[in-house]
């Protein structure tokens, strides 16, 4: 009898850890995520690590989920997707996460997915709107939406029109950012009879852009569709204000931020951008809004921005459907209840978002914004979507 349990213990014992979760003990739930904490847009990897930490404290503070503690790794690309790959090994093998949630960067996140995917981990909320993130389906990818290529298929030719722009260019990222910003704004253009005047690009991290503005404003474009981000977003238009050049600039918005007009200054007014949250002033004229910045800069002695929301409102999203998915959880547990969420809209502008079996992104539908006296304000709101709770006009 001895002998035959010592040959079934093993069994047992083996048979156990093979059920158990990685990443979710008695005690804790473990997730992990990817930023730029050193790279060309580590102001946004640590704006979104903040607004992340702060939503891990408050929902420890009531309890955790389900009576587990949530923690986060974070771990630091740079904004090169090389070394996001040893992040995302890291996290997955060595420090054997259960989720990755709000990882920053398209290029970054498409060189993670197989690591990830190899070990039925979910990429949650990537904090990019690239369409990949939910395109082709996988039950394993989880997005907020709209894509890059929706919002500018549908901002592009509405604000040409609007403007009665007459040529049209384009700068944008050598990268999979870029080129979908790009493609997006194209596919829009096609529906008004128009197509891009000009073309021009530059790598990830450059800092000089005067070759591609003097391009654009030899090509006589009115209208420039921006693929870019922070750093290169300020320099474009920079650039073009210091040649006497002043078209109509559009972004995405992964250039909807505040740090484009503090940092970039009164050269960056007129800039406008799509968006899906509001930039969180802390004189805002909504209360939650401002209830909400304040206790955000009392924690980290910064101002938050939209990429705080972005990191903060994953968090959140994660908790509530893992609390959903019950005290056992797992992958397919958590699949399983994020498939019937339905989010509402937030107090910071966002509109509702559905999630589905065969639906793995929240919203198709997006707003623009324009920089006006130093602020961002909404211009043009959601097309045939539910009224947003955010109070910015």
């Amino acid at each position: 009898m001895k002998k035959l349990l010592a040959l079934c213990f093993p069994l047992v014992l083996s048979a156990s850890l093979a059920h158990a979760q990685q990443g979710v003990t008695k005690d804790e739930i473990l997730i992990g995520s990817i930023q730029d904490l050193s790279g060309p847009i580590a102001g946004f990897g640590k704006q979104a690590r903040f607004g992340m930490q702060l939503a891990v404290d408050e929902i420890n503070e009531l309890g955790g989920i389900n009576g587990r503690k949530l923690r986060v790794i974070f771990e630091d690309s740079g904004y090169d997707p090389k070394k996001a790959v040893l992040a995302a090994q890291k996290l997955v093998n060595q420090d054997k996460i259960f989720m990755m949630v709000g990882h920053l960067g398209t290029a970054q996140n498409l060189a993670t997915m197989p690591v990830l995917f190899e070990k039925n981990i979910v990429n949650f909320m990537p904090i990019t709107s690239s369409k990949e993130m939910h395109e082709p389906f996988n039950r394993l990818k989880y997005a907020f939406g709209p894509s890059y290529f929706d919002q500018m298929r549908t901002s592009a030719p509405k604000l040409v029109k609007e403007k009665g722009a007459k040529k049209v260019c384009t700068l944008y990222q050598d990268d999979e950012f870029g080129l979908e910003v790009m493609r997006g704004a194209e596919a829009g253009l096609k529906t008004i009879a128009m197509e891009f005047t000009e073309k021009t690009t530059y790598k990830r991290g450059a800092t000089d852009f005067s070759s591609q503005v003097a391009k654009l404003q030899s090509s006589g474009c009115d209208f420039v569709v921006l693929g870019t981000i922070v750093r290169e977003t300020i320099g474009t238009i920079a650039t073009a204000r210091k040649m006497g050049y002043s078209p109509t600039f559009l972004g995405s918005n992964a250039a909807y931020t505040e740090l484009v007009h503090r940092l970039g200054g009164p050269a960056m007014n007129g800039f406008y951008a799509t968006n899906t949250v509001q930039t969180p002033y802390l004189d805002d004229a909504s209360q939650p809004i401002r209830f909400w910045a304040t206790k955000y800069k009392t924690k980290f002695n910064e101002d938050p921005t939209v990429l705080s929301i972005y990191g903060y409102l994953f968090v959140d999203t994660f908790a509530k459907a893992a609390t959903k998915a019950g005290p056992k959880l797992s992958t397919e547990s958590f699949i399983k209840a994020m498939d019937t969420m339905t989010i509402p809209p937030d107090i910071f502008g966002g509109t509702q978002s559905t999630f589905s079996p065969t639906k793995h992104f929240g919203t198709e539908t997006s707003r623009m914004s324009q920089i006006l006296d130093g602020k961002w304000k909404v211009v043009s709101d959601y097309p045939n979507a539910p009224a947003s709770s955010g109070t910015q006009k």
